[in-house]
């Protein structure tokens, strides 16, 4: 818990005697001690989330393939956008020139919405928590908020317009009947909302706070994923403010999380968690991190994506075992259509995913890091590029390339203490050689889903005996998990 001493200085950072320096210490100072807030354990442990987009913006359900549909209002109203003149012509030709934006409103019904549904989904996923749009950078919001109604001059809110429904809080009551977290996404700017456009200002005081307090106060999210954060400081935004109350006088400021979008430049420099949005993550470090992504290019759902444009399940499970291995979350996003439905593509991906975690999850949640993430095959390897955004990684080359001279991820390691967890995307023929790796005597070697197997030290080496496996009986697809019980004189510390 944070001091409550710091609401002075917030106090006074508000105080316009205060001069400019000493706002900027003051302010170096929250942020200190919100970055210095250990992140609760059970985000730690969770490994595997499910991100929603959902909106107005999933009744077009339109991108240029590669984009994002929720930015549809923004790729047709700006010409500087690259998608501009590719959403203008199809607005223009299926709505017509006079449609505009908030016409989609009254099309986005979610008759077919069922949270309960959704929320055994998600369950029957593996997930651990789930991350939605409570408002996106349109800023119509799913639930009722008087601050959207009041600045934007019209109902902007799921309950008095579009599906007269409190979608925010029909989902979280839904999914707090499970085991699986909630929590929400907020966009801290809105494109087109009349008083930021006005005043910044005034809209963070009047619209900002209050609407962040509120949404805070009424759902008591287990993580608030910010975003939009890119126009302006975090001190413009007063982020530094809203946290320290988030963190001190919030219903949820014990188990809330939160991630690094909350000023212009911030991202892997202030939060709770570092964030990469379709990326490779980043390598294993002393700060949480997450990598966030849609199935395929889009996070609302896009009727321009083709079956060709979605990840495998393979893929899928490839990437979650990578990034675990490394130290990270993976947050994995669903777009429904704007009647409610999750897509069943989409739905088929995470029921395959939960039949891989269902035998292999042990080695996922609640672990850490070995000291070294993987082990290399002979041969060239292929260099990681990390990034906040959009950084090409093809996992599947990483974990199951058979390139002649370029080396693949034979195994990647997880670990619970002593046990040690190792992953192969390709299973060998006869044997496996775990190079450097150190079974106590009394260890018991296995393959999660088989049993038993056979093994021998082999001076520095465990070398695993691999057991004939009938193909229809096999335990899962995908990837497969050895874990050795006990392993000796081997250090926990978290390498890259």
């Amino acid at each position: 818990m944070l001091s409550v001493s710091w609401f002075s200085v917030a106090s006074a950072q508000q105080d316009a005697s205060v001069d400019t320096d000493q706002a900027a210490k003051q302010e170096e100072s929250l942020w200190q001690a919100i970055d210095n807030r250990d992140t609760p354990q059970w985000w730690k442990d969770a490994k595997f989330g499910i991100f929603i987009h959902w909106g107005p913006y999933s009744v077009p359900a339109f991108s240029k393939v590669g984009a994002y549909s929720e930015w549809y209002w923004n790729d047709l109203a700006n010409p500087k956008r690259g998608a501009h003149s590719l959403v203008k012509t199809f607005h223009d030709r299926v709505y017509g020139e006079r449609f505009t934006y908030p016409d989609f409103v009254p099309l986005f019904t979610c008759e077919m919405f069922d949270p309960q549904q959704w929320a055994e989904a998600f369950e029957q996923s593996g997930a651990k928590y789930v991350v939605l749009t409570s408002k996106h950078h349109d800023g119509y919001c799913l639930w009722p908020s008087a601050e959207a109604d009041k600045s934007w001059g019209r109902p902007w809110s799921s309950t008095n317009s579009g599906p007269g429904r409190d979608l925010l809080g029909e989902l979280t009551d839904a999914v707090r009947k499970t085991d699986v977290k909630m929590g929400i996404y907020y966009s801290l700017y809105e494109w087109y909302n009349p008083l930021y456009k006005a005043d910044v200002d005034v809209f963070v005081d009047q619209h900002l706070i209050p609407q962040f307090k509120d949404v805070v106060e009424k759902y008591q999210p287990a993580v608030v994923f910010s975003d939009g954060e890119w126009d302006h400081p975090a001190a413009k935004w007063k982020s530094a403010e809203m946290l320290t109350w988030l963190f001190n006088e919030s219903p949820c400021k014990d188990e809330v999380v939160i991630n690094d979008r909350w000023g212009k430049g911030d991202r892997h420099k202030h939060g709770g968690y570092y964030t990469t949005e379709y990326g490779a993550g980043l390598p294993n470090g002393e700060k949480p991190w997450e990598e966030n992504r849609g199935m395929a290019h889009s996070f609302g759902y896009s009727r321009t994506e083709r079956f060709e444009d979605y990840n495998s399940t393979e893929t899928l499970v490839l990437m979650l075992v990578d990034i675990v291995s490394r130290g990270g979350n993976f947050l994995l996003d669903i777009g429904p259509t704007a009647d409610g439905r999750i897509p069943p593509l989409m739905e088929q991906r995470l029921a395959e995913i939960g039949d891989w975690l269902e035998v292999n999850g042990e080695a996922i949640y609640g672990t850490t890091p070995h000291a070294q993430t993987c082990q290399w095959t002979d041969g060239e390897q292929p260099q990681l590029k990390t990034g906040n955004f959009r950084v090409k990684y093809d996992v599947t080359t990483f974990l199951k390339g058979e390139q002649q001279g370029v080396a693949r991820k034979e195994v990647v390691y997880t670990r619970k203490g002593k046990t040690l967890y190792a992953i192969a995307g390709l299973l060998p023929d006869e044997k496996l050689v775990l190079k450097g790796i150190k079974a106590s005597p009394d260890a018991v070697v296995s393959l999660l889903g088989v049993g038993d197997l056979s093994w021998q030290q082999a001076g520095e080496d465990l070398v695993i005996t691999m057991p004939k496996l009938n193909p229809s009986k096999m335990p899962c697809q995908h990837a497969w998990t050895f874990k050795v019980s006990e392993t000796v004189g081997i250090g926990y510390n978290h390498g890259s």
